[in-house]
This record gives structure tokens, C-alpha cells and sequence, in this order.
């Protein structure tokens, strides 16, 4: 909670106990009348402050001032009890979206953790560390094991592994060597690299990102309150009818002032949309509560209000339909035994902290004796060279198989590493990156809510992501992307929804943060996602389950069908009322269960909101 939502907290908390107090103590006349104005003024002050400030700048009828307006009107009838109770009912519901929203709220600074502090700059033979924005085009820069890379650039010396998966969402990390074009915001994984570098700071894919995402967010199109909305009409509405009151019957009739006065200020009390300012609020915070204990986190009740009208699911791949690391999912030997197969290409693998190594490695599930192994050679962007057990293993790309000059073939998806024994061909393993255990299901559920179209964005190459696409069960996908064409590609997308459609994106890295601040609804996975990510999103769902986005999908349906209940019997009741009211046949009492009594009821009909079954269809 917040410093400001503390302090609305005691004003909530020392204006109910000065309203308990006036409402049991023996008080009359003025005594009375102080006690209650304290109370109002501890809990409404902002309000009416709130009120006189937009009246002053032309902005004159929102919900502030037809608080202030019924508020004040219920003093100047005697009604104190009421005025301040209205105002504390307000306030509470306003407590309430206003936690709700800023809860899970981080520091978008976290995105600046894939921006490099320094770059080691090659100067006369010298290395010296420079700020990034110091190196110019064309200069050379050493990049060592486990460094981020600081500008996009061209390997001229060494060779490595680079794991982009923070930029592209790409989970294999591909191998660099003379020649090859990196980008920065990536980690060198294994060796010393040397860079030429091709664009300024301000021109790198990091710095690129960044400007994606504040230019994304801007273009993001946020609902607006719906009491706001609601006020511009209702609150001028009644204002003028209320002055109409007090002022047309006694000029036509010739009637006392005074009783039309009464009757026009009763008409404010019951024109106080209270059922609707609390009951509307809290039904959101109540899907919002909901949500939460399903493991799913909205950032405000407009997302939950867009979550409904849910037509297009985009999803990103790799750490959101996929668990993000390797697993041997097929071997397949030639002239030996799989197990024989696993056991030799491990072995071989024993050296390397290479993610595809150490998924070899736990597949064979046992600890290597050093006893076995001989001489290793690591063959940069091909492979490794080992003795084991006196056999020559290799074991590697197809590119390392061919070199060799042995044949060999390969699946059209997943991760290949051929094996050799003794100059002879021995078979491949098959490693992939999994999909989780619930992305199908997920996906399944989601068409059967109604939701028109399943995408697929991933910066893997095309035929991984269409056999991913096709084990999930998903409409269409697009594959080899960077961060930028997965917002083309939203764009586009979002052109295909109809008017009232939302699109939905859903992601976990670093590059998907520009399209979570794009999409209608960007939901990030939040257990495993990055802080950008997660900032970046309007929905985060903390524990990495697909399944849970048709949960907070059904969650806000259930919620806006309650909003649109208490609408509906809130007004319906004030209308019938404020008729009553106007004609002298409803006194402060109709007053007070119009406004308190529909409260009441419209609130017990918001609790539901807060009951959540997540094996409902």
C-alpha cells in the first residue's frame, strides 16, 4: 500500500469512528452538528477541494462535485449522519480501485537491466572501459564469457554462443563466429569475442526497444471510469433538474419557496449515485480479488472490463506455451542402442556448460567418471571432440557431420546433435523445448470461451514454431521474429478484431515488452517473466500457467455481467425514486434506502465477484 492510500486509510478509519461516536452520543443542536461536520471534513475535504478546483476550470459536473452536491445537501437538511456516511462509502470504494491498480505497479527502470553499463573498447592495442554512447561506428570492441553485449555489431575474432533469448525470445542460443552479426542486449555465453561495431547507441536494438516500449504504451487505448463516463450526463441532469424543482412549481403556483427548496434538495440526496460509485468499483476489486487467488494479477478494473470482450490470444513461445529449457525428446541410434548412444554423446558433452550439453547430461541422468574421458576438444560453432573409453566420440551440428564426411540426416523441427564413433556414423539425439503441460489445454478452452482467432509469435525459425503451433492446436503462427516485427505483426493483427473486439497478447522476456504495451491487454507470465515484461503488461499471471488466462477471461465476463446488474437495478430504483421524491411523495427516508439500501444490496451482489471456480468450463 502506498503512502497516500495509508493516509486515506486513517481519514477512512478516524471519520467512521467520529461517525460511531456522533451516532451513540447524547449530542443536540450545534454540539452535534461540529461533531458530524468533522467527521465529513476528515473524510470529504479532498472531494469538495476536488469539486471547487474543476469548477473553477470550466469542469463542472463530474462525479466530485455531485458528491460534494448531495453531500452538502443532506447537511443543510439535517440529514448529517447521511452525508457523511455517503462520503465514507465513496472514499472506500475509491480506496479500493486505487489499491488494486497500484499494487503490483514496478519501476519501469527495471527494463534498463538489458542495457549494459560499459563497453570494452580496443584502443591501441589497449582495452579501455567506456560508456556504450562513447563507441562510434566502425571502432572495436571485446565482448569476454558472460558479458552483455553493448552495440550491434560484426564478429571479426573468436567464436561463441550467444543466448538472445532476452531480444528475440529465440530459446536455442546461436553460435557466433567471423562474420556473424550480433545485437546487443545479448550475453556471450562461452567465448571472447571481438566486435566491429555497426550502429551508435542510439541506434542499437536496445536502445530501439526502449523507444518501443514508450511509444507503445502511448498508443495504448485505456477505458475510462465508468462513473466519470456516467457523471457527464447524469450529475448536469439532475443539478438542473433539482434547480428546476425548487424554482418552476412555486413561480407557476404561487406556492411557498421553502417547501419546493426541501423537495429539490431531497431529489440531490436521491440523485447520490452511490449504489453505483461503491458498488461498481468493488465488483471490479472483486473479480480483481478473485483473479488474485487464482494466482492472476490485474493492474486495474479496465483490463478486467477489456478481458471480456476478449477475441484475439496472441502468444509468444518460448517461457509462455514452452518451459523455456531443453529436454531430450527423442534418440534415435544407427548401429548401436539408444541407451548406448545417450550414454557416449553425454560423455562426450561431460565438459560443456553449454544449456544443450546440460540437457544432455540430466537425460542420462548419471555423474561422469573422469577416469573415462581423454583428450576434449571443443569445436567452436560445430561441436565436440572427445576420447571416451579410447573411442573417438563427436558429437555436434550437422555442419560438424558433413566436415567430417559423414552422412547423416536431420528432422525438420527441434534441436539436432549428431553423434560419431570412431569415424562411423552413430545417430542423433532429438532436444526440444517442451510445451508446457497445460498450453493445449489452455489453448483448447480459450476457443471454446468464444475466442476468434490463436497466434503465434516466436523468433525460433519456422519450422519449430509451426510444429509447436501444431501440437498446441493453434490458429496461426509466425516464426523468426524480432522485437519490432512482433509489433508489425500486432498491428496488423490488431485490424483484424472487430470493433468491440480486444486483442490479448501473452508473454514472458524482455523483447515481448514492447508488444504487451501495444496489445488492448498485455498479460505477462510473472514467475519465470522479466521485470519488463511484467511492468510493461496489465495482467500478470504469477505462476507461469497458460491455463489461467481463460480463468481471468471467464472472471471478467462474471464481472461485468455483476456491473451491469447493479447498473441496471441501481438506476432503475433512483428513477423511480427521484420521480416519488419530486412529487412530495418520497421523504429522506426513500432518500436514504434509495442511496443506502440499493448500496447495500449492489454490494452484496459485487461480493460474488470474489468467488472463483477454475474448473468451470
Amino acid at each position: 500500500m502506498t503512502g497516500k492510500q495509508k493516509k486515506v486509510l486513517i481519514r477512512i478509519l478516524i471519520s467512521a469512528a467520529v461517525l460511531l461516536a456522533a451516532l451513540f452520543l447524547p449530542l443536540e443542536g450545534l454540539p452535534r452538528l461540529l461533531v458530524y461536520l468533522c467527521g465529513y471534513g476528515v473524510i470529504g475535504w479532498d472531494i469538495l477541494w476536488k469539486a471547487l478546483r474543476n469548477i473553477v476550470r470550466g469542469q463542472v459536473f463530474d462525479e466530485n462535485f455531485l458528491m460534494a452536491a448531495a453531500t452538502v445537501g443532506a447537511l443543510v437538511l439535517g440529514e448529517y449522519p447521511e452525508a457523511v456516511a455517503v462520503m465514507l462509502f465513496y472514499q472506500i470504494g475509491e480506496l479500493f480501485q486505487s489499491y488494486a491498480v497500484s499494487k503490483s505497479r514496478r519501476s519501469i527502470s527495471s527494463l534498463m537491466d538489458i542495457r549494459p553499463d560499459s563497453a570494452n573498447l580496443l584502443r591501441e592495442g589497449q582495452l579501455v572501459q567506456v560508456s556504450p554512447e562513447e563507441v562510434a561506428v566502425g571502432e572495436r570492441i571485446v565482448v569476454k564469457p558472460g558479458e552483455r553485449i553493448p552495440l550491434d555489431g560484426t564478429v571479426v575474432e573468436g567464436s561463441s554462443s550467444i543466448d538472445t533469448s532476452a531480444l528475440t525470445g529465440e530459446s536455442l542460443p546461436r553460435e557466433a563466429e567471423p562474420g556473424s552479426s550480433i545485437i546487443s542486449g545479448c550475453v556471450n555465453l562461452t567465448g571472447l569475442l571481438t566486435v566491429e561495431t555497426t550502429r551508435e547507441y542510439g541506434e542499437s536494438t536496445v536502445a530501439r526497444i526502449l523507444n518501443l516500449v514508450e511509444n507503445s504504451s502511448s498508443k495504448k487505448a485505456r477505458a475510462e471510469n465508468f462513473i466519470t463516463r456516467f457523471a457527464r450526463w447524469y450529475t448536469p441532469a439532475v443539478v438542473i433538474a433539482a434547480v428546476l424543482l425548487a424554482l418552476i412549481p412555486p413561480l407557476v403556483t404561487g406556492q411557498p419557496f421553502g417547501e419546493w427548496v426541501h423537495r429539490a434538495l431531497i431529489f440531490l440526496v436521491i440523485s447520490c449515485p452511490c449504489a453505483l460509485v461503491i458498488s461498481v468499483p468493488l465488483s471490479f476489486f472483486g473479480g480483481i480479488g478473485g483473479a488474485s487467488r487464482c494466482g492472476v494479477l490485474v493492474k486495474g478494473a479496465n483490463y478486467l472490463e477489456a478481458l471480456a470482450c476478449t477475441e484475439i490470444v496472441v502468444f509468444d513461445k518460448t517461457g509462455t506455451l514452452t518451459k523455456g529449457s531443453f529436454t531430450v525428446t527423442g534418440i534415435h541410434p544407427s548401429g548401436m542402442e539408444a541407451p548406448e548412444l545417450l550414454e557416449l554423446t553425454a560423455c562426450a558433452e561431460s565438459c560443456s556448460t553449454h544449456p544443450i550439453s546440460q540437457s544432455i547430461r540430466k537425460a542420462w541422468g548419471r555423474k561422469m567418471d573422469p577416469r573415462r574421458l581423454g583428450q576434449v576438444e571443443e569445436l567452436a560453432g560445430y561441436g565436440v571432440r572427445a576420447v571416451v573409453d579410447g573411442r573417438t566420440i563427436l558429437a555436434g551440428s550437422e555442419k560438424l557431420m558433413r566436415r567430417e564426411g559423414l552422412d547423416c540426416t536431420s528432422p525438420e523441427a527441434g534441436t539436432v546433435v549428431h553423434t560419431a564413433v570412431d569415424g562411423v556414423y552413430a545417430g542423433y539425439l532429438l532436444i526440444e523445448d517442451e510445451p508446457k503441460e497445460d498450453a493445449a489445454g489452455a489453448v483448447a478452452r480459450l476457443k471454446e470461451s468464444g475466442v476468434r482467432q490463436t497466434v503465434m509469435l516466436t523468433g525460433d525459425n519456422e519450422a519449430a514454431g509451426q510444429r509447436a503451433a501444431g501440437l498446441l492446436g493453434l490458429d496461426r503462427a509466425y516464426a523468426g521474429l524480432l522485437p519490432a516485427d512482433k509489433v508489425e505483426r500486432t498491428e496488423a493483427l490488431l485490424k483484424e478484431k472487430s470493433p468491440g473486439g480486444k486483442l490479448v497478447f501473452v508473454g514472458d522476456g524482455v523483447n515481448d515488452a514492447p508488444v504487451l504495451a501495444r496489445a488492448d491487454v498485455g498479460v505477462a507470465m510473472g514467475g519465470l517473466g522479466s521485470d519488463a515484461a511484467i511492468e510493461a503488461a496489465d495482467v500478470v499471471i504469477m505462476t507461469d500457467e497458460p491455463s489461467k488466462l481463460p480463468v481471468v477471461i471467464r472472471i471478467a465476463r462474471k464481472t461485468m455481467r455483476i456491473v451491469r446488474q447493479n447498473i441496471v437495478f441501481a438506476l432503475t430504483v433512483k428513477l423511480a425514486v427521484l420521480l416519488l421524491g419530486a412529487m412530495g411523495l418520497a421523504g429522506m427516508w426513500a432518500a436514504v434506502f434509495a442511496d443506502v439500501g440499493v448500496s447495500v444490496l449492489a454490494i452484496l451482489n459485487a461480493i460474488r465477484a470474489l468467488s472463483v471456480d477454475e474448473k468451470a468450463p
